[in-house]
């Protein structure tokens, strides 16, 4: 039974800013997959094309059926999936007639094989006047690495990630997530959708290209940046230009109270006076280490330590307490786990029920719905390939 609300079930008929716009999904593993699962909660017609076994993100860790892991659940909803073999000259045929009835081209392949797949821009653009096509790869077109194999562990490596938490902790490391994955994913979602409004003002399409390694640098120096963007740069005495200081700080992490953890984030000058005066300490409105903003930031370490020794004097309620009556952010730390729990359950037919991971943005007049479970490997191959008017099915094809 079909549900009215877009976080449980599936909703008809389609909704969303986006209905109406289909588009071609020529990506793999995360970073294409979740900026597709973006355009398809929006409203998208997604149409995925996968080789018979399967993306990659279908077996990325455990799932309740063979072709569903639980990030492929979630990650391929709102799609169709079209069974495709691209190492024949058929199956690239096909797909050359499928981007011929879309909006909107997302490819994340090696430059070099969109290019002797002849799934590139310059192909299929002229089979679909208008079309988006937008590009995404590791490093930028008109370097050298165009087509080197990018994943998130290199590009993290050469965006500053590593160099960040070496100079945090120690010794290189990488964030314990798909960072750059997912920032560019983002990236590729807000991208498709900016080409379709300058499509809709003046019809025409466009190239697009995201690449890796500078949308992540991009991100990355929004903050740090710092005195390092200055010409010639600026810094503190001892320190180098480039990084913001507080957010590089060890200590800066959440602390330990009687019963819990919290994260307490006085903001203000006035925050740290008021937060250090509740817990006895002497002077807290007159030290000048923390007397304004820019003080307090060329000393977080020592700020961040003081309210680490002041949290296990109250409770994480009490804490949370005071921090409402002050106006001092504050939230209990919440576990990955305590995450799930919060999510909403589906059913759906081929794997039984499943947590639905909210969609990204709410919108009052189109809101976004789960029209689609995630589909199993070609399941609406022989859908797609009549509307497109397709006549041969390859044989592992299914639907």
């Amino acid at each position: 039974m079909l549900s009215d609300d877009p976080q449980v079930g599936p909703r008809e008929p389609a909704a969303g800013p986006l209905h109406g716009i289909r588009v071609l999904d020529l990506t793999r593993v995360i970073m294409g997959p979740l900026a597709t699962q973006i355009l398809g909660d929006q409203g998208a017609d997604v149409l995925m094309v996968e080789a018979h076994d399967g993306d990659t993100n279908r077996v990325m860790g455990p799932g309740p059926h063979p072709e569903l892991s639980g990030i492929a659940l979630n990650l391929l909803r709102n799609k169709r999936s079209v069974g495709l073999d691209l190492k024949t000259p058929e199956g690239v045929l096909a797909a050359q007639r499928l981007a011929a009835t879309c909006d909107v081209v997302v490819a994340t392949m090696r430059p070099a094989a969109l290019e002797r797949l002849r799934l590139d821009y310059s192909t299929l653009s002229a089979l679909r006047p208008g079309l988006i096509y937008c590009q995404a790869q590791g490093f930028p077109l008109d370097t050298a690495r165009a087509n080197d194999p990018a994943y998130d562990d290199i590009i993290q490596a050469a965006s500053g990630v590593s160099d960040m938490m070496e100079r945090v902790w120690g010794q290189p490391a990488l964030l314990p997530t798909i960072f750059t994955d997912k920032v560019c994913g983002l990236v590729i979602a807000q991208a498709v959708t900016a080409a379709l409004v300058h499509r809709e003002r003046t019809g025409e399409g466009q190239h697009v290209e995201v690449s890796m390694q500078e949308a992540t640098a991009a991100f990355m120096l929004a903050e740090h940046g710092s005195g390092g963007i200055a010409e010639p740069p600026i810094a503190y005495p001892g320190e180098p230009a480039a990084g913001y200081p507080r957010v590089l700080s060890a200590e800066r992490r959440p602390h330990k109270t009687k019963d819990g953890q919290i994260h307490l984030f006085p903001y203000l000058p006035k925050h740290y006076a008021a937060m250090f005066a509740a817990a006895g300490v002497p002077d807290a409105d007159r030290d000048p280490r923390y007397a304004d903003r820019r003080a307090a930031l060329r000393n977080s370490d020592a700020l961040y330590r003081d309210i680490r020794a002041i949290a296990p004097a109250r409770t994480t309620d009490e804490w949370l307490e005071f921090c409402a009556t002050t106006g001092i952010p504050a939230t209990r730390v919440a576990t990955l786990q305590n995450l799930l729990d919060d999510l909403p359950l589906a059913t759906h037919p081929a794997s039984g029920s499943y947590r639905v991971i909210p969609q990204m943005a709410r919108f009052s007049r189109t809101p976004g719905a789960l029209r689609r479970h995630a589909p199993l490997i070609g399941e609406h191959t022989r859908d797609t390939f009549e509307e497109a008017e397709i006549p041969t099915l390859r044989p592992e094809a299914r639907g």
